[in-house]
């Protein structure tokens, strides 16, 4: 990660919550569940490029889900043991901001893995508009 992000002041409670304060928002009422366009997601505090709609599936969880990273350099993997379990959790690499966590239960995707995102930790930001 590189030095630390401020804070996006225009966040929403929820927002700040779920980056800021490892949150996870309810299932199924986040705005990128259902949005199928082909567009670029981005870390809604830092604007950074983390997922293409082109990797995005329905996983049937109630949460944006993708098979892969933009690119590796994107998100930071690390253990996440809270709340009594054992889980991989994704943060943005730029901002460190808290996005979800990826699990190795998607047999049917080309990695096998499932990115389960917050919708309100994402950005909608056209391909070109987006930080590489």
């Amino acid at each position: 990660m590189s030095d630390p992000q401020p804070i996006n002041q225009a966040l929403t409670r929820e927002q700040k919550k779920v980056l800021f304060e490892k949150g996870t928002e309810a299932p199924f009422r986040g705005k990128f569940l259902k949005k199928n366009d082909e567009v670029t997601y981005a870390c809604a505090n830092c604007g950074a490029k983390l997922f293409s709609s082109n990797r995005k599936f329905d996983s049937g969880t109630g949460w944006p889900s993708f098979y892969d990273v933009a690119n590796s350099d994107a998100v930071k993997l690390s253990e996440d043991h809270r709340h009594g379990m054992q889980r991989v959790e994704v943060s943005c690499a730029n901002c460190g901001g808290h996005l979800g966590h990826v699990f190795h239960d998607a047999p049917d995707q080309p990695t096998g893995m499932r990115f389960c995102i917050n919708s309100c930790a994402l950005d909608f930001t056209p391909d070109k508009k987006a930080r590489k």
